[in-house]
């Protein structure tokens, strides 16, 4: 029996989402201390926190002027998405809603340099696609400036330093970009691509060099044959850093590509770059099998691909990102976290490496000892893929014995990594096994890995939790009789899918805002997704047949476990129709099922009283079944 109940761990606070105030005095982080995200600063390290919103909706970023003391944030109403802007007057306190247009999603987009306007892109002129603004500080709703009109996903990587342009990204697909500059000072702005390309192309965290004249991001260029100036890169299957002269390149000649590698990440994604373009000086990250690994350097101010690297910081966890550079780029923020270490913010001295944990998220009273870690291991599917996870034993286990949840991740171009986990600790204390894999399609391990679940290959990664369920059962620590399933989103998908076509594997499974039918979830998505959830899935035109084969929801008749369902009433991106129909359908066949539904919630559930809610339930539900 858990040493503390269900409630106390939710009630294990999260720091996250750090930003540096103009002065580099006040430091603005998330945390959910109330039960949702709200701003809060401080001063210095571990200093006492002031709250600065009191909203029981979540703020979802907070971003500091450069030049004044006021933020800008962002929040949403009962997880519905449609974010609107908010500007906090951090001497006053007064805030003021800047987008005021409940009906539309607005994209953050950033501060210009002097701190005079912010940029977004919305869907405000047509749901389906998103178009690109400009917006005084002190200007509010229709007072934005439509610049762009745009015809799909986009969304903005910044200001140029002159504040003459703005980095435009256009995504197809999660596995497939286009970056653009946009000229406000044109008479008619227009975006201008800089990085035509045929077939899937990955260009990801895009930032302006401090000169003006080219941009940094992460790409796979090249690993499909290209040539570049680097030097040949086929074997680029997973991201590495570049840059891009916007002089030349491949406006000038596609198909050399014009890229110059900067950072490559010997088999392993770079995952993103945060740059200080005053000083050159920027914090470059490598996922390496789930774990962070950190650059700190300093741009050579006359080649745009050399580098000095500072001293890597000791942080503890494993997992970081997030950063935020203090206006002299003399120190940067981050927030980190692992197994057993819940997410604060660090402070980074650049030169030498010395980390400074500023915020106190606290434990809710819980030993942090008492966490338990994971391990990394590698589980053979039918056809011999490494299917890579982590499994995290209970302390005092009786062999043999041990029930295990096999939590399953969306996406499902995601990643499962070894970050803190207040319910996966929960289940642990009460004597749970946890298993965590990252199935064929999860990000992380290279484009090919991520596309071997694509479309028609949809159900080999169905067949990798079964591979991960024999290795499990044999485990000398499992009961192989006491095995449940677990999974949101699209691993709520995983879940019902393993269950009609392993049924035999499972003791119980639980299904939070997952599909049940790729043709209804499609059809009923929200507009600004459907293209990309089609790129992944197959589209609606031609793979109607094979879509409808695969959903969960037409073979339910083979479910002989009983299922838990649980969803938002306003989730925007998987309709609760998806829970409802699988819920009615399984009961109709005399599967034990209970469902659960929260009026105030979407994708997810964000607030702590429903976390709790939810969380007890299926522990109850557990306890009950396994």
């Amino acid at each position: 029996m858990s040493s503390y109940d269900i409630e106390r761990y939710l009630n294990v606070r999260s720091a996250y989402g750090a930003s540096f105030g103009p002065e580099g005095e006040q430091l603005s982080f998330l945390m959910d201390t109330t039960g949702t995200s709200q701003v809060w600063t401080l001063e210095s390290a571990r200093a006492w926190p002031e709250q600065r919103t009191f909203f029981e909706e979540r703020v979802t970023f907070a971003s500091w002027s450069p030049e004044r003391s006021e933020l800008i944030f962002g929040m949403d109403e009962g997880g519905n998405e449609r974010a609107q802007l908010f500007r906090l007057d951090a001497t006053t306190g007064e805030i003021t809603n800047l987008t005021a247009m409940p009906d539309a999603k607005h994209r953050w987009g950033g501060w210009s340099d002097d701190g005079d306007r912010f940029a977004f892109t919305s869907n405000r002129r047509d749901e389906s696609v998103f178009d690109v603004y400009v917006q005084g500080r002190d200007e509010t709703g229709e007072d934005a400036r439509l610049v762009y009109e745009g015809d799909g996903w986009l969304s903005l990587a910044g200001w140029s330093p002159d504040d003459s342009r703005l980095l435009v990204s256009q995504a197809y697909s999660n596995f497939d970009q286009d970056l653009y500059v946009l000229d406000l000072e044109a008479d008619v702005p227009d975006l201008e691509c800089v990085t035509p390309h045929e077939g899937d192309v990955r260009y990801q965290s895009a930032n302006w060099a401090p000169d003006g004249e080219g941009i940094y991001f992460v790409t796979d260029r090249g690993g499909r044959g290209d040539e570049t100036e680097g030097g040949a890169r086929t074997d680029a299957d997973t991201l590495y850093l570049a840059y891009l002269d916007l002089d030349g390149g491949m406006r000038s000649d596609p198909e050399a590509g014009g890229i110059r590698t900067v950072m490559d990440g010997n088999g392993w994604n770079v995952d993103g770059i945060a740059l200080d373009d005053d000083t050159g000086r920027f914090v470059c990250s490598r996922n390496v099998e789930g774990y962070t690994e950190l650059t700190v350097g300093e741009f050579d101010a006359g080649d745009p691909t050399e580098y000095e690297t500072f001293p890597e910081p000791d942080l503890p966890g494993g997992i970081s990102g997030g950063v935020s550079f203090d206006p002299d780029a003399e120190r940067f923020a981050l927030s980190t976290a692992g197994d057993t270490v819940n997410t604060n913010v660090f402070v980074v001295d650049i030169e030498t490496g010395e980390a400074k944990r500023w915020t106190s998220a606290p434990t809710a009273g819980i030993p942090r000892e008492s966490f338990d870690e994971s391990e990394l291991v590698h589980v053979e599917s039918f056809d011999g893929l490494e299917v890579p996870g982590f499994l995290s034993l209970p302390d005092d286990l009786e062999a043999g014995n041990t029930p295990v949840i096999v939590d399953i991740h969306g996406g499902p171009e995601s990643q499962r990594r070894p970050s803190f986990s207040s319910v996966k600790q929960y289940f642990l204390d009460r004597g749970y096994a946890y298993f965590e894999p990252n199935v064929r399609g999860s990000s992380g391990y290279g484009a090919e890995y991520a596309a071997l679940d694509d479309v028609e290959k949809r159900m080999d990664s169905v067949a990798d939790i079964e591979a991960c369920v024999e290795w499990l059962a044999a485990h000398p620590a499992i009961d192989p009789d006491r095995i449940a399933a677990k999974g949101g989103s699209y691993g709520g998908f995983m879940v019902l899918a393993a269950l009609t076509e392993y049924p035999d594997l499972w003791a119980a499974g639980i299904d939070i805002v997952g599909i049940a039918n790729f043709v209804t979830f499609l059809e009923n998505t929200g507009d600004w997704r459907r293209e990309l959830r089609e790129a992944e899935y197959g589209s609606l035109a031609e793979d109607r047949e094979f879509l409808a084969d695969i959903s969960p929801i037409n073979t339910v008749e083979n479910i002989e476990a009983p299922l838990f369902v649980l969803h938002g009433e306003n989730d925007p991106r998987v309709p609760v129709d998806e829970a409802e129909q699988i819920a009615d359908r399984a009961a109709e066949h005399g599967v034990p099922v209970r469902k659960l539904i929260f009026d105030d919630e979407g994708h997810g559930f964000s607030k702590l009283e429903n976390r709790i809610e939810a969380y007890s339930a299926i522990a109850d539900f557990l306890d009950e079944h396994v």
